[in-house]
């Protein structure tokens, strides 16, 4: 990716103080979202990411994992399946608890949707703790896929999740357009 795409993604992602609590710099990225020009290029370099690492399938993370992740499925070719919070998803599902910073949560996918031989992109929008990334790639090799990688718009490095998701990934690479 170029420092002039950085640059334009960098420059759409708003930031927001004291949300959703005293103290935290939420990081919007809404008017990415709605500027044509810088989703369009964002929906490329992931889609381009997918090819590189040999993706069959992109798993989204819920929810803003989905907003990217659907067009990158449909720009590069590739099926598209949601990793939906726990009790989302009718039928039957595969489901994964993970650790959070007060408590657990629980994510899932449905059972059918990830088979042997798909090599799984995992894309959300932040990669913050890793906790749920970290889920994503237990959830994906209990299906039996193989993990392609994990691509986020942003990491919030101060934060440790590429730490956390070093032994999760087994070598799969994680990729962040923009670290912060």
């Amino acid at each position: 990716m170029t420092a002039a795409t950085s640059e334009l993604l960098l420059s759409r992602i708003r930031d927001v103080p004291d949300y959703p609590k005293p103290g935290v710099m939420f990081k919007d990225i809404t008017p990415l979202l709605a500027d044509p020009e810088a989703f369009t290029v964002l929906t490329d370099v992931l889609a381009e990411l997918c090819t590189r690492y040999e993706a069959t399938k992109i798993v989204g993370l819920e929810a803003r994992g989905f907003i990217l992740g659907a067009p990158v499925a449909i720009r590069a070719g590739l099926g598209f399946i949601p990793v939906r919070k726990a009790g989302k998803l009718p039928g039957a599902t595969l489901s994964q608890a993970y650790e959070l910073e007060y408590g657990t949560a629980e994510i899932e996918v449905h059972a059918e949707d990830l088979r042997a031989g798909d090599r799984v992109m995992v894309i959300d929008d932040v990669l913050a703790t890793g906790g749920t990334a970290e889920a994503s790639l237990e959830l994906i090799r209990r299906a039996g896929a193989d993990v392609a990688g994990v691509a986020v718009l942003m990491e919030l490095g101060f934060l440790g999740g590429r730490t956390r998701l070093e032994l999760a990934l087994r070598g799969a690479p994680l990729e962040a357009l923009i670290t912060l």
